[in-house]
């Protein structure tokens, strides 16, 4: 008890500190005290002598669930509960170019929020997937289960790539969050950076895909290292965030270009500075070398004497030309590319309304809602033949618009 009196007396002190030279009065009533690895009784005591309310963990902060273990599903019912609620605005009189402005505008900024900080849990992400698929085909009732005019991949696909730009959701989240490794890789002066590399990189290990401590926000962040190096690359400094055999400095890539050597190594994580600055080969080779691995050997220190080495951090580049991280280029790196003709280019950059681009690329797509398309999908009609001659040929989207009698004369 006279240990927790100490405690209390000097956390009225630095309370009183703080408030004497920031000039801020403290409501002491409206604060709430989170206890971590405190007995209860000690923080119920401390709440009562400071004034405030007593808390417990998971709690929400800025919208954010904040706690020491890795949120559930049930943590991220916000952004989806959100998007549930705005589904009622989806009007029926929007013509499909509205519909897909408002799910674009509304309904894919509603979790970016939380993706920037943590890695969406996939049934969260579904969930709003479906939000936005209702509200881009069906509107408000989610009772409507009527099928969809073109599959959600070809929906989030590029509009360049000939599809309607709107963003994967599981993809966005893995490019907003390479932004930390980014910090990280950098050397940022960021407290939780600072915390990080002290924690558990301070002996010069360094982090790779099948090497996963910390906490479990920093473990998810790890499973994008693959994609984070595949598109940035190291511009050696001190060296102290680059990995000697795994990552690409100089044009190259250790691992691959010195097979036999790497064979020998006994450290596969070790990082460029403990190489440089290694005054026996036994710190990270296994001896003796082969006659091929003994080449290669050589070969890799006129590498490292080519390096300017300085008391610097390093720094790391993209594969757009600049040491800036753009999430938006990430996105398309990750996204890949497509063939694609060149007309869906110029389609989106045409000075048409909105709603005949978008009834352009439902064309092009083969997405209308003619009766042969109707008869694929198991749609039982009286006759599929076309309404609107009398050749009796099935409503095709060919026949329909180039080769029916009727619409050649209007």
């Amino acid at each position: 008890m006279e240990a927790c009196q100490d405690q209390l007396l000097a956390l009225k002190n630095i309370l009183h500190d703080f408030s004497a030279s920031t000039g801020l009065k403290v409501n002491f009533s409206k604060s709430m005290m989170i206890p971590i690895n405190v007995e209860d009784s000690k923080a119920a005591l401390l709440a009562q002598h400071i004034g405030c309310e007593l808390g417990t963990l998971t709690f929400t902060y800025l919208g954010l669930p904040l706690g020491l273990t890795k949120p559930k599903v049930v943590d991220f019912l916000p952004p989806v509960t959100k998007c549930e609620r705005k589904l009622a605005y989806t009007s029926a009189f929007l013509s499909q170019a509205g519909r897909l402005e408002v799910t674009n505008s509304i309904f894919t900024s509603f979790p970016m929020f939380c993706m920037s900080t943590f890695k969406l849990h996939k049934i969260a992400i579904k969930q709003v997937d479906t939000y936005r698929k209702h509200s881009l085909w069906r509107g408000e009732d989610l009772a409507d289960r009527s099928p969809s005019k073109a599959a959600w991949e070809m929906v989030c696909l590029p509009k360049s790539e000939g599809g309607l730009g709107v963003l994967n959701l599981q993809t966005q989240n893995e490019a907003l969050l390479l932004k930390n490794l980014h910090k990280f890789y950098n050397r940022h002066d960021i407290p939780w950076v600072n915390l990080i590399w002290e924690r558990h990189y301070s002996t010069g290990a360094l982090p790779n895909s099948s090497n996963r401590v910390g906490s479990f926000w920093w473990r998810d962040i790890l499973t994008l290292i693959d994609s984070f190096k595949g598109i940035a690359m190291v511009n050696v400094a001190d060296g102290k965030s680059c990995l000697f055999w795994d990552d690409l400095w100089l044009n190259k890539v250790p691992r691959l270009e010195y097979p036999q050597l790497y064979s020998f190594a006994n450290n596969v994580g070790i990082s460029l500075h403990l190489v440089i600055n290694s005054e026996e080969m036994e710190d990270f080779l296994h001896l003796p070398l082969s006659p091929l691995a003994a080449t290669q050997l050589l070969q890799v220190a006129e590498d490292i004497q080519s390096l300017t080495v300085i008391e610097e951090k390093d720094f790391w580049t993209y594969i757009w030309g600049s040491s800036i991280f753009s999430t938006s280029k990430a996105y398309r790196h990750l996204t890949g590319s497509l063939p694609t003709h060149p007309f869906f280019r110029k389609l989106w950059k045409s000075s048409c309304q909105n709603k005949h681009k978008f009834f352009f690329w439902l064309l092009l797509r083969n997405r209308l809602s003619t009766r042969e398309l109707l008869r694929r999908r198991n749609m039982h009609l009286p006759s599929y033949a076309c309404v609107c001659c009398s050749l009796e040929i099935e409503e095709s989207l060919n026949h329909l618009f180039f080769h029916c009698p009727f619409v050649q004369s209007c």
